[in-house]
């Protein structure tokens, strides 16, 4: 079955539910039994029946099982919000004098974590350049337990060799683990290319309309009770109206995803053809870190890319911009059927690998809007920008 009739089908049972096409909300905390038995047998493996609210619902359940659809992977684990999935599936496999490895352009609240929660636990971060490759090797150390990719890199879209990268990790018997929500899950098959964790913010692409707070952990049979019972140990579960909503999203995301690609090919396109702009960091382009693995690897783009401005422009320029925008207001996350835009600065997050560029950076979400319509209101940003 392809992709796009699985992501239809997976995670409901009409035949379950009085023939109703989508499974109900079960809000839940206590799961009660009629008996001392049966209590105690589901007791003996709560991370796969219906023992608590917190644990798992019919609701949660049929999510995750489209998300492991969505990732081809065995199972899913719904969590809170993205960074909750990041947080737990990294925790699970670290302790005090451990050493994991993270990407130098990761999502920047991952990093944040590794400089705060995880130097207080005791564990040890090294950032490595996201062209690395296979060189990582030289890096790994006899407590490496993880290595964290983001492919592309948040904000800069540098692409990873994950194969390259998966391949050395194995080889040391080490984890590892991709951010993989600008592919949605579905323009890169995490599985495919050798990761054992695969996790997204389904804040963005899977919830689709802005309004959801969850992130999604895929992973294999293998792996799976060992980071339920962590998570669930921490407390993290998501919440059964989130779950809902981001199973109603799952099923249009194929549809959503191509629009969102084509009207950011189109904008990408049309920017770097202007004189303003000095820098299109998109990975479809040739001239982006990674293209050609972006090539060998992806099947798609989504519609979050980034612009490097010319050196001459000021921060008061890039505001007078930013401010007078229609259809691109600044807001943080992305994803939804709306277009954003963001100024930022990559030079103070940077670890492992430098930033030459002096310009201003801007990184723009192509929404569903018509692209003639979005053209329009960059062009009457870029006169404002101008005019300082």
């Amino acid at each position: 079955m392809k992709k796009q009739t699985h992501l239809l089908h997976a995670g409901r049972n009409a035949k379950e539910n009085f023939g109703i096409v989508n499974p109900p909300v079960y809000h839940a905390s206590t799961v009660t039994f009629p008996t001392v038995e049966a209590m105690n047998k589901a007791g003996e493996n709560p991370t796969e029946g219906i023992y608590y609210g917190r644990m798992a619902t019919p609701t949660s359940h049929a999510f995750e099982e489209a998300v492991a659809a969505l990732e081809g992977a065995d199972k899913a684990i719904a969590v809170q919000s993205g960074l909750a999935a990041i947080t737990g599936a990294i925790l699970a496999f670290v302790k005090n004098g451990d050493h994991i490895l993270v990407t130098d352009s990761a999502y920047f609240p991952t990093k944040k974590f590794c400089n705060t929660v995880l130097k207080g636990f005791g564990v040890e971060t090294t950032y490595f350049n996201p062209t690395i490759g296979s060189n990582i090797e030289k890096l790994i150390q006899p407590n490496t337990k993880v290595i964290f990719t983001e492919s592309p890199g948040s904000l800069t879209f540098e692409v990873q060799d994950i194969p390259a990268i998966t391949k050395v990790a194995k080889d040391h018997k080490i984890i590892t683990m991709i951010d993989n929500t600008w592919a949605a899950g579905y323009f890169f098959n995490a599985f495919d290319h050798g990761c054992d964790i695969s996790i997204q913010a389904a804040t963005k692409y899977i919830g689709g309309h802005s309004d959801v707070m969850l992130g999604t952990i895929a992973l294999g049979d293998d792996l799976y009770k060992k980071v339920k019972t962590y998570v669930y140990g921490l407390g993290y579960c998501a919440a059964p109206d989130d779950c809902y909503l981001a199973q109603r999203g799952i099923r249009t995301l194929p549809a959503r995803l191509k629009i969102h690609e084509e009207n950011g090919m189109k904008l990408a396109s049309w920017l770097k053809e202007q004189p303003e702009v000095k820098r299109v960091l998109h990975p479809a382009f040739e001239d982006c870190p990674g293209h050609d693995i972006f090539k060998r690897d992806f099947t798609g783009a989504c519609g979050l890319f980034s612009i490097v401005l010319q050196d001459h422009y000021s921060e008061k320029a890039v505001a007078s911009m930013l401010d007078g925008m229609e259809l691109f207001p600044m807001g943080y996350s992305w994803g939804g059927y709306e277009s954003l835009m963001i100024p930022f600065n990559p030079k103070g997050a940077r670890n492992a690998s430098s930033w030459e560029d002096q310009g201003p950076c801007l990184r723009l979400h192509a929404g569903q809007e018509n692209v003639e319509d979005l053209i329009n209101d960059l062009d009457k940003g870029f006169e404002r920008l101008n005019k300082g």
